[in-house]
């Protein structure tokens, strides 16, 4: 307790400290105390609270009172408000005033050019250029005036800043938004940490995907835990201690999109840390999970503008998520709060800052309440960032941070007329102007029966001159205080203009003018009534606009509603079983509880089942994909060894061809690491339930799987430029492997010795390493091999590594020589996983042949058809099919080679893989047999739940012409109406193979997901 009050008294030390005490002055010390009070006011204390009539007395800068009768002391100035309001200065809790700019690298940062494999920054700091918890915003800190001034004109005081640049991103700095110096201006030195996964401007080669930046930052993480254990005997690291010491601040995660805040949660929770997440605006796409993390969010306010659609063929490249994100996005945080997520605002990604307030009305005319946004642009920041003590309410012993408005701070005709920060007064707008708005009966001379109409805000009135019903004219105004300038045409057919001026008295305007023939005259405006467009509301809050609803996943083919479990009787089908019943006609299956229930004829249907006709239909088990690359935001680390990264980390599951692929039968699949390291990354094995989350895609319980590689690929030896990387040959190849393995050897007895130590005082322990521990995990057969090869030569090389080292390797992908050692590969245990046809595209696949896997199914080796390919994986029945062209495999055998045997593979036998009482009901309803090129799915069910149905897509196809052509009405309209409008950008459709390299960017966000990536096509695998 006693730590806790220190630590307040500090701060409040700190923040209260803004003079410069220690500089000297050039001129007369004023030494009187700053003392003002606020009277007559309406006072909002907090977005619970208003007081009326009310009074608030500062002193140095700091509050002393608030409240009614409060009792001044003598000499403190006192401000009339009468009619006026006070809110709490505002906070950006996600700034970069004042911090330098970042200069972002020319290139590719390594593509193109040699590897920069190592750090190039100089001293004892991290040996990865993207983190740099060594960075402090405030050493970096410089005031911007013009900057300062313009978030002080919309109402904010303070800020937290950090500059947004590289993986770990060091301490933010809490500042003021005013006009002193530095010293002044500080008000905490370390007010938050930053992280992400966006490498910023480090030029070194890893991490180039977001696995690997997740899995840099996961290391990072083990790094500094080790580094305070001991490791600070072993080595001195700057950038370590750095880490560990920031760790008692609020933690700050860039999320570049709705998945992103899920996957920094599953960091976030491996090393016990509850972040706050900076989103992009699309959280409610998936405000359950969101919600889930229990963790508060920062949100921008950089609504997209409508697209041009008016040229049909500029409308087609606006994708349907586009579209409705366009629509949905000023909903955002209404949905939210009515959710209870906790979240701030933040002018960061803001266009220009004077669209801050149109967009708040915005989103309070979309359902936000106007206390939530009060909160989120005061309280929340101030809490989040744990100086909720001092800043983001008016009470007393809080900084003197507030603003004075003519009105309600949400609403349209609001002016913002002065921002208290620190107790120090800046003008925004007069407070003191005479509101003359109101409509006039205008005389001139002798010329009767004009109106003067004054509308529009109390500082920045518009004018308009009424001759009669069919002829308004928009005079020229100049306003002194209360005189007035006014030149304007009465009458179209005169040369020159009338000339007026005149003053306010209090009610009217009067004056002397000149008439366009010189003649001088008299001149009156008689006030007769407000302004017709002026009457004040003290809500902007209107009927809230309709829109779309939010589909799962938010793109085409998305529903309303998650799909559903559902009890299901298929009757009268052909069976394809994959036991040893083989195929039985006229059967029925019943799907219950996610599970295959019964198999049989003439089964009664329980009570609430849908039952379905199978009568001259084909039902089967799901086909499952042994080698995939959909639905995954990243492909390929670029270390020969990157056994850290994990596909699980970068699954996409708004990517479309989940569904495709449901369209062809698809129901499982592996989503590999590609080929370009010797050892990549871990694999993810899911089922495609459109709709659900990267997490609810996951095999619950699946066995851990590994991507290795040889050829050409991982030696790079088709590369446009000279390699850097280590191994440059094959011989190299086998050399990494070797030294892998024996490194987690050595790694596995290190933390032996360590646990078997009695007592392990003053022991440091071994260095937690990410990519030694799936290594080892491999050597204790807790993870399993699948491994991309073609040559006999390396194939043999390979099953010799593994067999020196005690383990077997699980499956050998593509094999495409597996034909000449298919009895080695019997005997060694290994599967195989290979193309049915494809050869000839490069030199190491010249000696493949379509009889390749025939042999190996025959020579007792388990054998299955893969796709590596989106498309291709729409038609594995197809592929399966040539089998028995080449080689006349069984029409039994043949499937089992998409379905059965890939599950085997997987050691997933046991759930997946046949039609049998007690495996999940992953079957598939087709028209015909299921390999035959007429064949189409009708249905395809996982764990008893129909992600993808015939039928229902033909609606669904009619539904997104439907939803696209009311939205680009609505867009049209928007244009018409003078919105600002933005033009449709190109798109390209990108086909990933095992050799796709993808580095990430940041680039706004086309719907697929906003962490999207630039790609370099190196071969086609």
């Amino acid at each position: 307790m006693k730590k806790i009050l220190l630590s307040f008294f500090i701060l409040f030390i700190n923040i209260q400290a803004f003079s410069q005490v220690t500089f000297p002055r050039n001129g007369v010390y004023d030494e009187r105390p700053a003392q003002y009070a606020f009277k007559n006011a309406t006072i909002v204390v907090d977005a619970q609270t208003v007081l009326d009539n009310a009074m608030i007395y500062i002193k140095n800068g700091v509050i002393e009172a608030v409240g009614k009768d409060l009792k001044i002391p003598n000499g403190t100035v006192v401000y009339d408000l009468k009619g006026k309001r006070i809110y709490p200065g505002l906070i950006d809790i996600y700034s970069d005033y004042g911090m330098p700019e970042i200069v972002r690298p020319q290139g590719g940062r390594g593509f193109g050019g040699p590897a920069q494999l190592e750090s190039n920054k100089k001293g004892a700091y991290d040996w990865n250029q993207a983190v740099k918890p060594e960075i402090d915003a405030a050493k970096e800190f410089k005031a911007n005036a013009q900057k300062a001034e313009e978030m002080r004109k919309i109402g904010f005081g303070v800020a937290s800043v950090h500059i947004a640049d590289g993986i770990v991103r060091g301490t933010g700095a809490l500042v003021a938004l005013g006009d002193g110096k530095e010293n002044e201006l500080l008000i905490k030195e370390k007010s938050s940490a930053h992280y992400s996964l966006s490498k910023g401007t480090s030029t070194q080669t890893y991490p180039v995907s977001m696995m690997g930046s997740v899995a840099l930052l996961r290391q990072t993480y083990y790094d500094a835990d080790w580094y305070k254990k001991g490791g600070n005997k072993e080595e001195r690291n700057l950038s370590l201690e750095a880490f560990n010491a920031m760790q008692a601040l609020p933690q700050i995660y860039e999320a570049n999109d709705k998945l992103g805040v899920l996957r920094g949660d599953k960091i976030g929770k491996e090393f016990g840390i509850q972040y706050i997440f900076k989103g992009i605006g699309d959280e409610y796409q998936r405000i359950d999970e969101i919600k889930a993390t229990n963790g508060s969010l920062i949100l921008p306010l950089n609504f997209p503008s409508a697209y041009d659609v008016e040229d049909p063929f500029d409308a087609a490249q606006v994708s349907l998520t586009e579209m409705k994100h366009w629509e949905l996005a000023p909903f955002n945080a209404g949905m939210l709060a009515k959710a209870g997520i906790n979240f701030a605002f933040t002018t960061n990604s803001l266009r220009n800052k004077t669209e801050f307030w149109a967009n708040i009305r915005k989103a309070i005319e979309s359902g936000l309440p106007e206390s939530k946004a009060l909160e989120a642009l005061t309280t929340t920041p101030a809490k989040l960032l744990k100086v909720d003590n001092v800043l983001g309410s008016l009470k007393k012993g809080m900084m003197a941070n507030f603003i004075i408005t003519s009105d309600n701070l949400f609403s349209k005709d609001n002016v913002i007329y002065e921002n208290w920060i620190q107790g120090k007064r800046y003008i925004i707008s007069d407070m003191n102007v005479t509101d003359v708005r109101g409509v006039y009966d205008l005389t001139v001379g002798e010329k009767t029966g004009l109106k003067l109409n004054i509308s529009g805000k109390i500082d920045k009135p518009e004018y308009q001159v009424i001759v009669n019903d069919s002829i308004k004219i928009t005079p020229k105004v100049s306003r002194t205080s209360d005189l007035f300038t006014i030149s304007t045409k009465l009458e179209r057919r005169d040369a020159n203009d009338t000339r007026l001026s005149g003053y306010y008295d209090g009610k009217n305007i009067k004056g002397e003018g000149v008439l366009p023939d010189g003649k001088q005259v008299k001149w009156s405006a008689i006030y007769k009534e407000a302004a017709k467009d002026n009457t004040k509301k003290d809500s902007t809050k209107a009927k809230t606009p309709e829109a779309g609803k939010v589909l799962f996943p938010f793109t085409a083919y998305g529903s309303e509603t998650k799909p559903q479990q559902e009890t299901m009787l298929i009757k009268n089908a052909t069976v394809w079983t994959n036991e040893k019943e083989g195929i039985v006609q006229n059967t029925d299956v019943l799907l219950q509880n996610g599970k295959i229930a019964q198999v049989g004829k003439n089964l009664a249907a329980p009570a609430g089942a849908k039952v379905i006709d199978g009568t001259g239909k084909h039902l089967t088990n799901g086909i499952f994909d042994e080698h995939s690359h959909i639905a995954l935001i990243s492909i390929n680390e670029v270390q020969s060894v990157s056994a850290e990264v994990r596909q699980e980390d970068v699954v996409n599951s708004e990517d479309i061809n989940i569904y495709r692929q449901l369209a062809g039968g698809v129901t499982s699949s592996q989503l590999l690491h590609g080929s370009a390291d010797c050892i990549g990354g871990q694999s993810a094995l899911i089922k495609l339930k459109w709709g659900e989350n990267p997490n609810n895609l996951l095999i619950k319980g699946a066995d851990g799987f590994i991507k290795f590689a040889l050829g050409e690929n991982v030696k790079q030896g088709n590369s446009a430029s000279a390699t850097t990387r280590f191994p440059a040959t094959r011989m190299g190849v086998e050399q990494i492997y070797m030294d892998a393995f024996q490194r987690a050897k050595e790694y596995e007895k290190a933390w032996k010795d360590y646990n078997a130590l009695a007592n392990k005082n003053g022991v440091t322990p071994p260095r937690r390493d990410l990519e030694l521990d799936a290594l080892v995990e491999i050597l204790n057969k807790k993870r399993f091999i699948t491994c991309h090869s073609y040559v006999q030569s390396e194939i043999n090389m390979m099953m010799k590594v593994a067999e020196t080292f005690n383990f077997n390797i699980n499956t050998f992908t593509h094999i495409l020589e597996g034909y000449k050692l298919a009895d080695k590969m019997k005997a060694h245990g290994v599967n195989a996983s290979t193309f049915s046809d494809w050869w000839a595209y490069k030199m190491e696949v010249k000696e493949a042949i379509p009889y390749n896997a025939s042999i190996l199914n025959k020579m007792g080796v388990n054998t299955a058809i893969n796709s590596d390919d989106a498309e291709m994986a729409r038609r594995l029945n197809q592929e399966a099919a040539k089998t028995v062209l080449y080689g006349g495999v069984t029409e039994e055998d043949a499937w089992k080679m998409v379905t059965l045997n890939p599950a085997r593979m997987l050691h997933l036998d046991n759930r997946l893989g046949s039609i049998k009482v007690g495996k999940d009901a992953d079957v598939v309803l087709w028209n015909n047999n299921p390999l035959s090129i007429y064949a189409r799915p009708e249905k395809t069910i996982i764990d008893g739940t129909v992600y993808f149905d015939v039928e229902k897509d033909d609606q669904m196809r009619q539904s997104v012409a439907k939803e696209r052509n009311r939205l680009m009405l609505k867009m049209l309209a928007e244009k018409s109406g003078g919105a600002p409008t933005q033009r449709p950008a190109p798109r390209r459709n990108l086909q990933i193979h095992c050799d796709t390299i993808m580095e990430m960017g940041v680039t706004e966000n086309r719907g697929e997901s906003s962490e999207m990536m630039d790609s370099n096509l190196i071969n086609k695998d």
